[in-house]
Formats: C-alpha cells, structure tokens, sequence
C-alpha cells in the first residue's frame, strides 16, 4: 500500500508547480521532499515530473495521478471525520423497540426532536410486543425500548417518561356511549377485553385491581397481544376496555373513549442497558430527559385541576 504523506507531497507541488513553494507549505526542506517524491515515482513505476531548473510540469501519468490523489486525501480525511463523529454520537445506527402506546404518546416527539439534533444517525424504529422488549434489550437486538413496567433484569436502567390515565373505550353503539363519564362500578356486568398478563403484566394489573376497588372481577371475553387489537374487537361490540388515553389517538370510526372516574395510571418507561456502549444512546438517552424536564417544569406552572379534568397525560 502507498504512504499517504507522499501523495501529500505530491499534491502540494502539483498545486504549486514548483519545490521550493510545495517545500515551504508542507513545512520541509527542499531535499527531503525530492528524495520522497522520486521514491513515490520508483514505487509506481512511472515518471510524474518533469523537472527543469525554473519550473515543474507533470506529466500526462503525474496529472492522473495528481486527481487520483486528491480523491484519496479527501476520502481519508472523511473517514476521520466519520470516525470522530460516530466516536460521539453525532452519526451511526441507532434501534429503539416500542409498544403500540409509545407510538401515540412519546415516540413521535422524541423520534422527530432527535431526528433534528441528529440528522445524520439512522435512527431505526421497531414495534415490538411489550414482554420481549426487556430480552431484546439485554441481547443487544435494540438499543433502548418504550415500554410498560415489568419485572426488569438487574442488568436495565430504567426511567419513567410518561404517565397517563386510563379510560373507556366502548362501541359507539353502547348504551353508556353518551355518558360524558364513567365510574368503574358503571361497567361491572360488561365483558371485557384485554391484554394478555403474559404480554402487558403491569397494564394487566393495573386495570384488575381498578375494577376489584368497584368490587368485582373482570369478565375478561377476550385476551390478546396489541392494543390495536383490543380497539378493533371494542368497534365489532363484542366488549370494553380500559386503554391508556393516548389511545384515543387511533380514531377508529366505531370507538368512543370516556373518561373513568378516579382513573389509575401507567406509566411507559425508557429501557437500557448501562454496558451499551452506542455513543448514539447517550443522545437519544439526553433528549429524553430535556424533554421530561421541559414538561415537568410546564406542568409546575400550570394550574391545578380536579374532577374529570384533572387526568391529563404528562411526562414524568
């Protein structure tokens, strides 16, 4: 392979046209830089100067050469930028795993403020059913995941970004669709349906025991995977269900949402691994938490609220 310090010597006296102006760009004595640029001509195999006393030309070879040459500088020198700026973060691949709720509450705000901080990292987006995004996380599948709480591994970070109130979502054609609210005690004989323990255990839980503080169980008709699926089987009238807010943002034509009546919450977390060493992380781990701080500090100067009102969603 060619030494890259002689193709900068030879581009300097292409560009100068003469030794001793090329000699005192690059900082040298004439002779050390002759030696070198006719070792660079014996190591090719070709004459690239043609030398008189008053002037260099290059020969049709040295004017090749000469553009070959330039090309490779400028291509080494984006690569050690490229290398600096994934170094840092400021470029690179990024995989970030979410449940169907992220992508109607904090995915889209986070995905487009990093995507303006940091326009070149790929930054890819996986939807991923709830209870694998903690092992694809561990494995090294995904950098970071937007998920329920769960029974996390020792070996995750986790931080709280969003908390939101449940509500209702029944079909547009139910009796209780009018009502401006609900009480949970209001859907006690109604079948439900809901998410699998297994798939969602946090949001599971959260929504039996609201119900057993109305005293009664759930009749639970259908157990599935994704809350897209849960609104679809709400708009046929087979059941109800108790969604996170942000739901509501699906607008499927045959679903109304209603708000519950001393609504639990749930909170969706950011999910990591303290041994990932993507520096792409780290950027997307900071504007996370610039934008839980700009929403904690909006809702200090906001005023209080109470009743129906009062479960707005919000960052935490």
């Amino acid at each position: 392979m060619l030494d890259v310090k002689p193709l900068r010597y030879f581009v300097a006296l292409a560009e100068t046209r003469h030794f001793g102006r090329a000699a005192a760009r690059l900082n040298l004595s004439q002779p050390p830089l002759s030696r070198q640029l006719a070792a660079l001509e014996a190591s090719l195999g070709v004459t690239l100067i043609e030398r008189s006393p008053r002037s260099v030309a290059l020969t049709a070879a040295g004017e090749r050469f000469y553009e070959d040459a330039k090309a490779i500088l400028a291509s080494i020198e984006q690569a050690a930028k490229n290398a600096r700026a994934a170094s840092v973060g400021d470029s690179g691949h990024l995989t970030i795993g979410f449940t169907m709720c992220a992508a109607y509450s904090v995915l889209p705000a986070y995905a487009r403020a990093y995507g303006d901080a940091w326009p070149d990292v790929t930054l890819n987006l996986r939807e991923v059913v709830s209870n694998d995004l903690a092992s694809q996380v561990l494995s090294g599948q995904i950098d970071a995941a937007i998920m329920f709480p769960g029974a996390q591994s020792k070996d995750l970070d986790t931080r709280a970004i969003f908390t939101e109130p449940l509500c209702v979502a029944l079909s547009r054609a139910h009796p209780l669709a009018d009502a401006r609210q609900l009480s949970i005690a209001q859907l006690a004989h109604e079948p439900f349906v809901m998410a699998s323990e297994a798939v969602s255990p946090s949001l599971r839980a959260t929504i039996v025991d609201h119900c057993a503080q109305g005293g009664f169980a759930p009749d639970v008709r259908f157990e599935v995977q994704l809350q897209q699926t849960v609104l679809s089987l709400v708009n046929e009238g087979v059941g109800i269900a108790l969604v996170p807010e942000s739901m509501r943002k699906a607008q499927l034509a045959g679903v109304v949402f209603r708000p519950l009546a001393g609504a639990p919450t749930i909170s969706q977390m950011l999910v990591w691994s303290p041994s990932n060493r993507n520096p792409c992380l780290a950027r997307f781990l900071d504007i996370a938490g610039k934008r839980r701080t700009a929403r904690d500090e909006e809702a200090s100067r906001a005023p209080a609220h109470s009743g129906a009102g009062a479960g707005k969603q919000r960052y935490r």
